[in-house]
């Protein structure tokens, strides 16, 4: 299973760099790290990590510099098969945010 995401900063109008973004898998032991990176100049991170199990995960996006209400976005995803690819995409706005899964 491999995990992409960006994320778009629909308050300006365009990608949001330099978010931080982590990657974790819920296990017996609770959440657990995967992986983490940063958004590029395009809002991109396009391999963010990769992981066998399926299950609950969820992506973090420490979104502060783009939202003054939501400093953090948590997106719990379920993994039903660890073959596919899942991109996550997150939509900021100040004051809201959307997601979906993408292709």
């Amino acid at each position: 299973m491999s995990v992409s995401t960006h994320v778009l900063d629909a308050g300006r109008g365009r990608p949001a760099a330099a978010v931080s973004v982590r990657l974790e898998r819920r296990t017996d032991l609770g959440w657990q790290p995967v992986a983490g990176g940063s958004t590029d100049a395009d809002g991109r991170i396009a391999r963010l990590g990769a992981t066998a199990g399926t299950g609950p995960h969820r992506l973090i996006f420490d979104t502060a510099a783009h939202s003054p209400f939501y400093p953090e976005v948590v997106i719990t995803f379920e993994v039903a098969d660890p073959a596919e690819h899942y991109h996550v995409p997150l939509l900021l706005s100040p004051f809201a945010y959307s997601t979906y899964r993408g292709s």
